[in-house]
């Protein structure tokens, strides 16, 4: 079983790294960003948190420490690019916003930790993984099309967070307080919302590839 769970755990980090690099070349190449800015903003706070305020021991902490450089990046994205995301915001009022966000994101996620975790990074780390798979959603609808997103984004992002899960459940020094109905709803609820962006990128891309060439998507196609 410890090696299962330290398998499950270089996993988890192995897909999210991916993941991550994912997001910055696609942002980079498309000229946008492809992490939604409040996701972005949640995240970034929890891994600057357990990189080098109360960060774990051994193989998490270096893990932690590899995801905030490229958080860092991620957020290179977004004040390089994200202007042209929101027309309706001010040029000059853009980077005191973000600067707001990643502000007002940062105490919000501590105290989360601090009251209902007892300081450690489990339960934020899985609720605001949960709320990011969803903003990952809701970002695909607003665009329109997977500008920014791709299927190897949505695919190491959904095997990323399911090695996580299940690091927890094959952990042999298990914490007992994360033994309960709530991490379990958090595990679920995350592989439910990533299944359905995972089909939903694909769909949606799908779709894309169709009215590009002139053919009907096939769900869309009737026949005469």
């Amino acid at each position: 079983m410890p090696a299962v769970h330290t398998a499950l755990l270089l996993g988890t980090g192995l897909f999210w790294t991916v993941a991550y690099v994912l997001l910055i070349r696609t942002g980079v190449r498309e000229r946008t960003f492809g992490m939604p800015v409040v996701a972005f903003a949640t995240n970034f706070s929890w891994e600057f948190m357990f990189a080098f305020v109360r960060p774990p021991s051994g193989l998490g902490h270096v893990i932690n420490i590899v995801w905030f450089f490229f958080d860092v990046a991620i957020g290179y994205t977004i004040v390089r690019f994200g202007r042209a995301e929101f027309p309706y915001l001010p040029d000059r009022l853009f980077l005191p916003a973000l600067a707001a966000l990643l502000l007002l994101a940062y105490p919000g996620m501590n105290y989360a930790s601090e009251r209902f975790d007892e300081g450690a990074g489990a339960l934020t780390a899985f609720g605001s993984n949960l709320a990011m798979s969803g903003m990952f959603l809701a970002m695909l609808a607003a665009r329109r099309g997977t500008r920014g997103q791709s299927l190897g984004i949505a695919v190491t992002k959904l095997l990323g967070t399911a090695c996580a899960s299940l690091t927890m459940l094959t952990d042999p020094d298990g914490d007992p307080r994360y033994d309960n109905a709530l991490m379990y709803y958090l595990y679920i609820g995350c592989l439910v919302v990533d299944l359905a962006y995972v089909y939903a990128v694909f769909a949606v891309g799908r779709a894309a590839g169709a009215a590009r060439s002139g053919e009907p998507a096939a769900w869309n196609a009737v026949p005469s």
